[in-house]
């Protein structure tokens, strides 16, 4: 091992589950100065959706709590930080506001970019660190070129490169994924044998602030029940029923619409200044494509027509497209054969093979009518 090696020094974000906590103890084991940090970002207690962070009203937060005495294990300084206003301000709001803007958000990809590789990374950097660590399945590489690439995980099904896709060079010069090569199997392997508490911590929720699960619930309590209540309407614009405030519905759903029809029907769309939750068939729901705004790029940006693959949600499989670029930092998405439940305000991210090209969030999906 090399002393430059040695004297390098790498803040961890730590969040008392088994993946950072592991993250931590392989760049101890490989002769790094580790740091640990835990964020706290939420007065209930909760659990991040990728690595477990907890926060509590009144107490030290679980998570924080397990990360501490981690950190106490491996004998490594311990910092925590608290983001909660910040969080509230860049995170929570905005995912409240795009419900209510008839538009279902993924926060894990603002929390992402505007916390953890963001003011996360100022604080590392403050801390005269020459990384930042984190326990995402995720791979970064650097080519002949000096570009950085950023590359899905080994395990297929633990990969969360589709959240990072907003990542710039700089963030990506400064960022170590360890975990990106392994699967959860070997990374609960590693715990035990490193002796972690945390090694047989179980699995976090899909939103770290809203415990139960219950997002409905969560947006009544911030903005207030009633709101944006109307009608349910087919594609042609025949009222069905009524329904109790958009935010309730996002594409793609079928259960909970109350409408008693002789065929299945799922949302299709919400129209927020009619008020209206459009539903039909589950054939119209396929799209032939998307728009797509907010782009960032870590390839150089397109000139022209780029064929590629792309997953719309976090969970999709990836597909073949072709990406159009448009004026204004935006895109349009061409699908070799339709998609389904292409939903305004989630991520469309590309790929080459396994590597992240970018990204970016679909403003709304192109209509069989408009090809």
């Amino acid at each position: 091992m090399t002393d430059r090696k040695k004297k390098q020094r790498i803040v961890v974000a730590m969040s008392g589950g088994v993946d950072s906590s592991v993250t931590a103890a392989m760049l101890q084991e490989q002769g790094y100065e580790v740091i640990g940090i835990s964020m706290q970002l939420w007065s209930c207690s909760a659990s991040t959706a990728q690595e477990g962070e907890n926060s509590g009203p009144g107490r030290v937060p679980d998570g924080i709590s397990d990360a501490r005495q981690v950190a106490e294990q491996l004998g490594i300084p311990f910092y925590g930080v608290n983001f909660e206003e910040e969080f509230q301000r860049l995170v929570i709001d905005d995912f409240v506001g795009e419900y209510f803007r008839g538009r279902t958000p993924n926060p894990c990809v603002c929390c992402n970019q505007r916390i953890k590789f963001g003011l996360l990374l100022q604080k590392a950097r403050e801390l005269a660190a020459d990384y930042l660590a984190t326990g995402h399945y995720a791979r970064v590489e650097r080519d002949d070129a000096g570009r950085f690439r950023l590359l899905t995980g080994q395990d297929a099904g633990k990969d969360q490169s589709y959240f990072l896709y907003t990542l710039t060079q700089e963030q990506l010069s400064r960022t170590l994924f360890p975990l990106g090569e392994m699967t959860k199997p070997e990374v609960r392997r590693l715990a035990a044998r490193y002796g972690l508490r945390v090694a047989e911590k179980g699995e976090s929720q899909e939103i770290c602030f809203v415990p139960d699960n219950d997002y409905v619930r969560f947006l009544e309590e911030a903005r207030g029940a009633g709101e944006l209540d109307g009608d349910i309407v087919d594609s042609r614009g025949n009222v069905l029923g009524r329904h109790r405030g958009t935010y309730r519905y996002t594409v793609g759903q079928r259960k909970g619409l109350g409408v008693a029809h002789p065929h299945p029907l799922y949302v299709l769309g919400v129209d927020t200044e009619k008020r209206q939750v459009v539903v039909g068939s589950r054939e119209e729901l396929a799209s032939p494509g998307l728009v797509a705004t907010d782009l960032n790029w870590i390839i150089p940006p397109p000139g022209k027509p780029l064929e590629v693959t792309c997953k719309i949600r976090y969970r999709h499989r990836p597909v073949p497209c072709t990406v159009i670029p448009l004026p204004d930092n935006r895109v349009e998405v061409r699908f070799t054969a339709p998609e389904k439940s292409v939903t305004p305000g989630q991520a469309v991210v590309f790929y080459r093979e396994d590597e992240v090209l970018g990204g970016g969030c679909i403003e709304k999906a192109i209509l069989n009518a408009e090809c």
